[in-house]
């Protein structure tokens, strides 16, 4: 024998009960890491007029966020964080809040806006076309 106490089955099963759990923050976080960061082909998001200048929309199943700046002009960006690959779920006015970290994003230009994401979203390819918003990988 070496000295050392043995554990008793309740201290096992708990320390196992107890291991699954220790992970579930992680997993939470790791759930974006299975979503394209980017759409792999171009994808119709929306009507263009759904947009309104100054504006931004949130297409939740294609990981894209389209705003269109004061001069009309349409941007398209991931809405993957770029911090920890988290889809980004929460579209307050023209920012992107990330719900595992908190980064935010400015819809309109992709900047980072509070940390602790440091690089931009991933600007997309936009165009209309038959009224209809095209949104893909930057060409």
């Amino acid at each position: 024998m070496s000295g050392r106490p043995v554990p008793s089955r309740r201290t096992l099963l708990r320390g196992a009960a107890a291991t699954p759990v220790a992970g579930l923050g992680l997993a939470a976080c790791a759930t974006g890491t299975t979503s394209p960061a980017v759409p792999t082909a171009p994808v119709q998001v929306g009507a263009e007029n759904e947009i309104a200048r100054g504006d931004a929309k949130l297409y939740r199943d294609h990981n894209v966020v389209v705003g269109r700046r004061e001069d009309g002009t349409l941007k398209a960006y991931s809405t993957i964080c770029t911090h920890a690959l988290c889809p980004i779920n929460k579209l307050e006015g023209t920012t992107l809040v990330c719900p595992c970290h908190g980064s935010r994003f400015d819809a309109l230009s992709g900047k980072v806006l509070h940390a602790p994401a440091t690089v931009p979203l991933t600007e997309l390819t936009v165009e209309v076309k038959d009224g209809r918003i095209v949104a893909g990988p930057a060409a």
